[in-house]
């Protein structure tokens, strides 16, 4: 298929190495190889019969330089799958006949080919692609890197703004201060500020370049790695204190404020850690936006329409305190972009 060639160049670019494994002749399979660009070199081919006779540990070491495999049998892609497991890749194996069924079984994940594919094939995948087009697979890939990238974004969004919350109660108990919140005010925080921008999140339209640029992930790797707790305590901690400073200047409407707009603030940001938001498509995810100035909307409520100021114990705020309340609560969005600064002057240095 004339697609195959750029989904193989995403699949080497996302850290991904592509095989064929065919029973075809080898002079065959070196051509189609090269064409959609799996085999640089003819010394990266070789027939079934190459590795007849290879101890298991021998053919470990084999394969890393071996692309293409041509005249194999069913035991052959059984062991080529089984040596790169034992070296510790995820393998994932593509087929349609009958002889590709205990390969199919032996790969991490299995993937049948659903229109010309076998019965025996497909009973033995893990997956069947309905298309039978290589290209799908690598769609499939970027989709489901963008669904885990969205996962974690909301979790750590939801995890540092919470613990925001408590820090920001905890030091008030351990300074002896007047409660900077509510048990209302907490209870509304969670429902409108938290929850809105998370389920944003949730749904967002990531970067497919910039996602299958990123290597492949270990699968024992937990939501954290790569900084993510050093990201939840410092996030948390600035919203603590700046709400905790809102409190001190202006008391608990101050404080209530604060602490549910900086969030929203915050929730942009979390779209994107490597990205300023200045370089950010936000029209591609409505959501957000909607999220943000509706939660906006109904902090504002709370403080100026007369029941609900009765009914949250808040006072009516004037402009100017808006003002200056939004300029505090904008401060997590303002420390995303100043993290951000080093590695925007690394990155224009390279361009140079």
């Amino acid at each position: 298929r004339e697609e195959s060639k750029d989904a193989v160049a995403e699949c080497i670019s996302a850290g991904i190495k592509p095989i064929m494994i065919t029973g075809d002749h080898k002079v065959t399979a070196a051509a189609i190889a090269k064409r959609i660009g799996i085999l640089k070199d003819e010394s990266e081919a070789c027939e079934g019969a190459v590795i007849e006779n290879m101890s298991d540990e021998e053919l470990q070491d084999f394969v890393e330089g071996i692309s293409v495999y041509a005249r194999v049998s069913p035991e052959h892609k059984i062991r080529i799958v089984r040596a790169w497991q034992e070296k510790g890749n995820i393998v994932s194996m593509t087929g349609d006949g009958v002889n590709d069924a205990p390969a199919l079984k032996q790969a991490n994940i299995g993937v049948a080919m659903g229109i010309t594919g076998t019965e025996v094939s497909k009973d033995a995948a893990s997956m069947v692609l309905t298309d039978d087009n290589f290209s799908t697979i690598e769609k499939a890939m970027e989709e489901g890197r963008g669904i885990y990238v969205n996962i974690k974004k909301s979790i750590l969004f939801l995890l540092s703004s919470n613990f925001g919350e408590i820090i920001t109660m905890f030091v008030a108990v351990l300074l002896s201060l007047e409660t900077p919140l509510k048990a209302s005010h907490i209870l509304w925080v969670n429902l409108i500020t938290d929850s809105l921008p998370a389920l944003a999140l949730g749904v967002d339209k990531n970067d497919p370049a910039s996602l299958m640029r990123k290597k492949p992930r270990d699968p024992n790797e937990g939501l954290f790695a790569h900084g993510g707790w050093l990201f939840t305590v410092f996030y948390g901690m600035l919203i603590s204190a700046i709400t905790l400073y809102a409190f001190h200047k202006g008391g608990q409407t101050y404080a209530f404020t604060v602490l549910g707009v900086s969030q929203l603030f915050h929730a942009i940001g979390m779209r994107d850690r490597d990205k300023s938001v200045l370089r950010m498509n936000h029209l591609d995810n409505p959501f957000m936006i909607l999220a943000f100035f509706l939660g906006l909307a109904l902090q504002v409520m709370v403080t100026e329409v007369p029941y609900f100021v009765r009914a949250f114990q808040t006072v009516q705020l004037s402009f100017g305190e808006w003002r200056w309340l939004l300029g505090i609560s904008a401060i997590p969005l303002l420390m995303h972009e100043i993290l951000l600064l080093p590695r925007l002057i690394s990155g224009n240095r390279k361009k140079q």
